[in-house]
Protein backbone atom coordinates (compact mmCIF):
# COMPACT_ATOMS: atom_id res chain seq x y z
CA UNK A 1 0.00 0.00 0.00
CA UNK A 2 1.47 3.23 -0.98
CA UNK A 3 1.15 5.97 2.03
CA UNK A 4 0.84 9.91 1.56
CA UNK A 5 2.38 11.64 3.89
CA UNK A 6 1.72 15.65 3.29
CA UNK A 7 2.76 18.68 5.43
CA UNK A 8 -0.68 21.24 6.40
CA UNK A 9 -1.18 24.36 7.63
CA UNK A 10 -3.85 25.22 10.37
CA UNK A 11 -4.66 28.73 10.91
CA UNK A 12 -6.77 30.50 13.36
CA UNK A 13 -9.26 28.49 15.01
CA UNK A 14 -7.59 25.05 14.12
CA UNK A 15 -4.59 25.95 15.99
CA UNK A 16 -4.04 24.39 19.12
CA UNK A 17 -5.37 26.00 22.58
CA UNK A 18 -2.02 25.92 24.21
CA UNK A 19 -0.48 27.25 21.00
CA UNK A 20 -2.65 30.09 20.94
CA UNK A 21 -2.23 31.16 24.59
CA UNK A 22 1.54 32.01 23.59
CA UNK A 23 0.57 34.03 20.97
CA UNK A 24 0.90 31.80 17.65
CA UNK A 25 -2.09 31.92 15.17
CA UNK A 26 -0.76 29.44 12.35
CA UNK A 27 0.74 26.34 12.69
CA UNK A 28 2.07 23.18 10.70
CA UNK A 29 0.66 19.27 10.57
CA UNK A 30 1.64 16.12 9.19
CA UNK A 31 -1.29 14.47 7.51
CA UNK A 32 -0.51 10.42 6.78
CA UNK A 33 -3.38 9.69 4.23
CA UNK A 34 -5.14 12.49 5.08
CA UNK A 35 -5.39 12.30 8.57
CA UNK A 36 -3.62 14.63 11.03
CA UNK A 37 -0.87 12.74 12.88
CA UNK A 38 1.03 13.71 15.86
CA UNK A 39 1.30 16.98 16.93
CA UNK A 40 1.16 20.84 15.85
CA UNK A 41 4.65 22.30 15.14
CA UNK A 42 5.43 25.63 15.58
CA UNK A 43 7.06 26.07 12.30
CA UNK A 44 7.31 24.19 9.11
CA UNK A 45 10.90 22.93 9.12
CA UNK A 46 9.62 21.12 12.24
CA UNK A 47 6.93 19.68 10.80
CA UNK A 48 8.65 18.60 7.17
CA UNK A 49 11.37 16.83 9.51
CA UNK A 50 8.64 14.62 10.84
CA UNK A 51 7.01 13.93 7.68
CA UNK A 52 10.58 12.75 6.19
CA UNK A 53 10.41 10.21 9.65
CA UNK A 54 7.38 9.22 8.77
CA UNK A 55 8.51 8.62 5.12
CA UNK A 56 11.92 6.64 6.13
CA UNK A 57 9.23 4.49 8.71
CA UNK A 58 6.96 3.81 5.70
CA UNK A 59 9.21 3.06 3.76
CA UNK A 60 10.78 0.53 5.94
CA UNK A 61 8.21 -0.84 6.69
CA UNK A 62 6.99 -1.48 2.16
CA UNK A 63 10.22 -3.06 2.17
CA UNK A 64 9.99 -5.53 4.82
CA UNK A 65 6.99 -6.56 3.03
CA UNK A 66 8.27 -6.74 0.06
CA UNK A 67 11.43 -9.11 1.43
CA UNK A 68 8.55 -11.33 3.05
CA UNK A 69 7.03 -11.68 -0.27
CA UNK A 70 10.53 -12.36 -1.76
CA UNK A 71 11.67 -15.29 0.28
Amino acid sequence: MHSKVDVAVMIGSGVPASMQAQGKRVCWVVLVNGERRGTAFASPGEAHECRAAWLAQLNKGAMAGVARHAS
